[in-house]
């Protein structure tokens, strides 16, 4: 049924968390491929501080949270191996939600496995959903691991 799962890992437990489901399907339906995907956003910065651009600062920290991602990812890779699942990482640059449906697209993805951070309110408005994002743009099957503790929307 599925050939390929796309599960998006920032370093947070909680995007961890759908490891757990990914590794279930996996193995329950012979998935020949996993891909986890680490995107790095843009840092927007602004202004001139000490002779630096911001423009300078923001590609240096851009470059440090990719290779930070790159080891991180290697790193679950390894362990998931270990266990038998054939994963590969891919990386982006861009705006999360934008970079792993745009993968998905290109690379014949039939499921996405995504935790939701369960933000609410101000928080959801200010800061986004990837996960919402990806639920109302996606192509495919998407499963959303909620958090522990989430409230339902009644």
């Amino acid at each position: 049924m599925y050939k390929k799962i796309l599960v998006p890992l920032d370093g947070s437990e909680l995007a961890e968390r759908s490891l757990v489901h990914m590794k279930a399907i996996a193995t329950g339906c012979q998935v020949p491929e996993v891909v986890l995907i680490g995107v790095v956003e843009p840092i927007p910065l602004a202004g001139e501080l000490s002779g630096f651009s911001a423009v300078d600062l923001g590609v240096q920290a851009e470059k440090q949270a990719l290779d930070w991602l790159k080891g991180y990812l290697a790193g679950v890779v390894d362990k998931l191996s270990s266990e038998g699942i054939n994963v590969k990482t891919a990386l982006a640059h861009g705006k999360a939600a934008d970079e792993i449906l745009d993968y998905a697209r290109k690379n014949q993805v039939d499921l996405i496995i995504v935790t939701t951070h369960g933000r609410s309110g101000v928080a959801r408005w200010a800061m986004g959903s990837v996960a919402d994002r990806i639920v109302h743009h996606a192509q495919i099957p998407v499963l959303i691991v909620s958090p522990p503790g989430a409230k339902s929307g009644k």
